[in-house]
């Protein structure tokens, strides 16, 4: 089956059950911080794919995982589903998708902001009112550090890119100064 497809179905029943159970809001966090570490730990990965690890070796492992990262039970049940399964390499992508169907379900649009630095809190709030001044939406900021802008900020909302990096106050000085 086509992962885009698992992932939506699987997020459809998190979220519905979320939403049932009134966990929605922490369902999509411990999701995704599952998801993350999936995502981020090789070994993890490896250990969950092996076919000659036995499926209570694994189950072993998802349960000391989620001991530390505090997840709870409703969590915990879905990522062994998913293990028992055969479809746990589907959950970054269920957990992306589930934040985005929560997200839309609550009426947040997000905002994918980079920065070169680390900005005061102040300048965030400032930009969050404004962004969501211009969208006519409430907006959720989702923050990055990229240091190849070198300076400035790089805002994602969406299709639509606002991009006020001095990398991209260079290349347009150089395509006025340079034309082909």
């Amino acid at each position: 089956m086509i992962p885009g497809v698992i992932a939506k179905r699987y997020a459809t029943a998190i979220l519905e059950l979320g939403s049932e159970s009134g966990q929605l809001d922490q369902l999509v966090e411990e999701i995704g911080r599952a998801a993350e570490a999936y995502e981020t730990s090789g070994e993890l990965r490896a250990a969950f794919a092996d076919p000659l690890v036995a499926i209570a070796t694994k189950k072993a492992i998802l349960g000391d995982l989620a001991q530390r990262l505090n997840l709870g039970a409703t969590a915990q049940k879905t990522v062994g589903l998913l293990l028992e399964r055969r479809r746990i390499r589907a959950l970054p992508a269920i957990a992306a998708r589930l934040r985005e169907m929560a997200d839309q379900k609550r009426g947040i649009l997000r905002a994918e902001v980079s920065t070169a630095m680390p900005l005061p809190e102040e300048y965030f709030e400032r930009l969050q009112r404004e962004l969501e001044r211009i969208t006519g939406r409430r907006v959720a900021l989702d923050r990055k550090l990229d240091a190849t802008l070198i300076c400035g900020v790089l805002v994602r909302v969406g299709d639509t890119v606002y991009d006020g990096s001095l990398v991209a106050r260079l290349s347009h000085l150089k395509e006025t100064l340079l034309p082909n």
